[in-house]
């Protein structure tokens, strides 16, 4: 390895630990963190390398309550010390490409204490209209963030402890193997 140490991340325990959560201190998130985190959205892997998204930082407070009434779970909204809006452009694979950038903003976030939560939209198309995107572009998803009230360590669990504790149905339910 070049004479260099090698890290060692406990990737899947932010995995199983991490939940989505929708109530959030009123703490701001720092610059530095929010980008990180968006650095991390930008590079998820994607169809060809497209990278067919963009993230809206939702930082208006009026403009941020008009969106949670357009988002199925308005409390994921309000109150939430980071609201991004995921745009795509195009079709096909961008759908799959989009819930990798999703997931790597959320787990980015986490690794750095912010929990998240995403929230879907009954009608996509006036949330795109209320953000002013551009022709072909749409919105897929609505992901906020905040701290959380009280402290949140994965380690308090081993991973299996995690995923025994998730409500999941159970993995010979979501397999098979052929």
């Amino acid at each position: 390895m070049g004479g260099g140490t090698l890290r060692v991340v406990d990737a899947y325990l932010a995995l199983v630990s991490k939940r989505d959560t929708r109530r959030y201190a009123e703490r701001a998130i720092p610059e530095d963190l929010v980008r990180r985190v968006l650095e991390a959205g930008r590079l998820a892997g994607s169809s060809r390398n497209r990278q067919p998204w963009r993230f809206v930082i939702v930082a208006d407070p009026a403009l941020c309550e008009r969106l949670a009434g357009l988002v199925y779970r308005p409390g994921n909204v309000r109150g939430a010390a980071l609201v991004i809006a995921l745009v795509l452009s195009g079709r096909g694979r961008v759908d799959f490409d989009a819930g990798r950038a999703a997931q790597n903003i959320m787990l980015a976030a986490w690794n750095d204490g912010v929990v998240s939560c995403p929230s879907g939209m009954p009608d996509p198309a006036r949330v795109g209209a209320l953000l002013g995107l551009g022709e072909g572009e749409r919105v897929v998803i609505v992901l906020s963030f905040g701290f959380p009230h009280g402290a949140r360590d994965p380690a308090v669990r081993t991973p299996e402890q995690w995923a025994a504790r998730a409500d999941r149905r159970p993995l010979g339910e979501v397999s098979e193997r052929l």
